[in-house]
């Protein structure tokens, strides 16, 4: 009896793999013949799932961003203020710390083998990643404003930046609680303003 796949879970499983293989390998240094035999799987099995590398890497994306999406804010949800939703968010990189240095890094890693052109008009999965990134940071913050969203959005990607150049003095925790205490401020000033 033939064996029965389940081809989306075992795109899952390869992606997966594949995120370790980058995160430890670099995107730019790694051939999809090498990734196939480093995941043990023929190059026809890998070309089947994905076009090429570039297509394994925005599938990754995707898969990627609506995991971080709904792990973070199932732990996030509930805070009562924005100063302790944003002192959770720092507990919750500081426990999350190795992967999303190992995920900078990869986007990094993947940023600087493309055309700069080709960067600034971004493929539909990343705007449609960012997008998800950002929505989800409104419903953590509780606010409409795409543009602070956004903000908070490149604060920790920033903070993780640094991490990831070695800046050992960065503490998730009290960075992020210092910005919930501003933007705190923030919002009352503007909703006074409004009012």
């Amino acid at each position: 009896m033939p064996k029965i796949v389940d081809h989306d879970q075992y795109r899952k499983e390869l992606l997966s793999k594949c995120f370790d293989l980058f995160a430890q390998k670099g995107y730019g240094s790694v051939t999809m013949r090498q990734i196939a035999q480093e995941m043990g799987v023929s190059t026809g099995t890998l070309y089947h799932y994905f076009s090429s590398k570039e297509a394994l890497f925005e599938q990754l994306v995707e898969e990627i961003s609506q995991q971080d999406v709904s792990a973070a804010l199932a732990e996030l949800e509930g805070k009562e203020t924005l100063s302790e939703a944003m002192t959770a968010l720092g507990k919750y990189l500081v426990k999350n710390e190795d992967y999303f240095i190992k995920w900078t890094f990869v986007w990094v890693d993947f940023c600087q083998h493309q055309d700069s052109e080709k960067l600034r008009h971004q493929s539909s999965v990343f705007k449609r990643a960012n997008q998800r990134y950002q929505q989800a940071a409104c419903s953590f913050l509780g606010v409409q404003d795409q543009v602070l969203a956004s903000f908070v959005l490149s604060f920790v990607n920033g903070l993780i930046l640094e991490k990831l150049c070695g800046d050992e003095t960065i503490d998730f925790v009290e960075q992020c609680t210092l910005l919930g205490k501003m933007l705190t401020a923030y919002l009352q000033q503007n909703s006074t303003i409004q009012n």
